[in-house]
């Protein structure tokens, strides 16, 4: 959130989605259902820290949550 734009915006909504995410020191991409929406994008503010599960509005359910250490 308010750290890159997604390009091109997914239209997610009403199902399951398979959401990638790769955090490799302050080098962040984003893959949504196969389609790459953010592609490498450095920010400093995220590079450690606590990893959270985050949503706007609405029901929002998560499962077979994975963390893969490189």
């Amino acid at each position: 959130v308010e750290v890159a734009k997604v390009s091109p915006m997914p239209k997610a909504g009403g199902r399951w989605n398979l959401l990638e995410v790769s955090a490799i020191g302050d080098t962040l991409s984003v893959t949504l259902n196969g389609q790459r929406t953010v592609d490498a994008v450095h920010d400093n503010r995220h590079a450690k820290g606590a990893i959270a599960l985050q949503y706007g509005s609405g029901v929002v359910k998560f499962r077979k949550v994975e963390i893969r250490l490189p």
